[in-house]
């Protein structure tokens, strides 16, 4: 079944582990060349961060494309004449529970009546609309693609509050057994405590 393969490239890849701030942080080789990086909540096991990197066609490293996490916005750090996109656009982001994958999108003022948010099976993705034709967004769920797991129209929900809109899909069994199974690995690695690195000198 795909589940167990899509566990099997995790545990064939390289894995290193590093304990630090109160996060396990874990990054993977994968043996196709790519790399995912993952940070989990030391004290309740929760996912906070996954980013991949994937070779680039002519050997060089990609930049980190965030699937779970607040992407950092190094523009701000830059000079203020510089343009950049203005602070009251909609800011999609996932955060996931424990039971649930979870998307926040922050800046949307509308009342909860205004959106729509369905399953489209056959094109294996999530839209979320506006009555008013204000916001659209489609995304997938990457972890049921990987899974080869079918969308299931029931498992999902949302709630708007504080001019954020929440998404909840909630986690098939196959998911939840998956994670369970990785966290149990991922507890067996030897993690270092940054600073312990032994760093050669050349």
């Amino acid at each position: 079944m795909a589940v167990h393969s899509w566990i099997d490239v995790l545990k064939l890849s390289k894995k290193t582990a590093l304990v630090h701030d109160g996060k396990r942080k874990i990054h993977y080789l994968l043996t196709d060349g790519r790399e995912l990086a993952e940070e989990y909540d030391l004290k309740t096991d929760e996912l906070i961060v996954r980013k991949w990197r994937h070779k680039s066609p002519l050997g060089g490293q990609s930049s980190w494309q965030v699937e779970v996490g607040e992407t950092l916005d190094f523009t701000a750090s830059f000079d203020s004449d510089g343009i950049k996109e203005s602070s009251s656009n909609p800011v999609f982001m996932r955060k996931d529970t424990k039971s649930s994958f979870q998307w926040r999108i922050r800046n949307l003022p509308y009342p909860k009546d205004v959106f729509s948010v369905s399953v489209v099976p056959s094109d294996r993705c999530v839209i979320i609309k506006t009555s008013n034709k204000k916001y659209y967004k489609k995304f997938s769920i990457p972890d049921l693609d990987r899974s080869q797991l079918p969308l299931d129209g029931s498992a999902l929900s949302f709630t708007h509050a504080n001019n954020t809109l929440i998404v909840s899909y909630k986690k098939p069994k196959e998911i939840l057994s998956l994670e369970q199974e990785l966290l149990k690995e991922l507890k067996k690695l030897k993690g270092t405590a940054e600073g312990d690195v032994d760093c050669k000198t050349q």
